[in-house]
């Protein structure tokens, strides 16, 4: 069965930091590039980071640069998004996606979705 499963949302403070994970099962992510993507309400689907499958490289939209880091571990067939110096405008449910290219730090032709995790941002 092809799942890909996230976790570690929740509630934090301003300023402080939280960690989403993916686990893919029946699928190998070494082969994909890995988007994250997140929509608070109200608002568009709006793209956060991309790690290319060919380069490696990782891209981050300008709100989230300094403060995210995308990683990839394919021993485990896991991803990860660290996020530090949380804001209350971070505020959104987050989804991790696998797919075939970036274009920057959008993802194209996603092929997986998690099922995507609240992360709050609040005082």
């Amino acid at each position: 069965q092809l799942q890909f499963v996230e976790s570690g949302g929740g509630l934090v403070q301003p300023g402080g930091s939280l960690r989403l994970s993916c686990a893919a099962s029946g699928f190998t992510l070494d082969y994909y590039a890995i988007g994250w993507f997140r929509q608070a309400p109200g608002k568009e689907r709006e793209a956060v980071s991309c790690i290319s499958s060919s380069d490696r490289n990782t891209y981050y939209t300008d709100s989230v640069k300094g403060r995210f880091t995308a990683l990839r571990d394919n021993a485990k067939n896991t991803v990860a998004l660290q996020m530090n110096s949380l804001k209350p405008e971070d505020t959104a449910i987050y989804y991790c996606a696998a797919g075939i290219y970036c274009s920057d730090h959008v993802l194209y032709e996603s092929a997986y979705w998690g099922q995507g995790t609240q992360v709050t941002v609040s005082s």
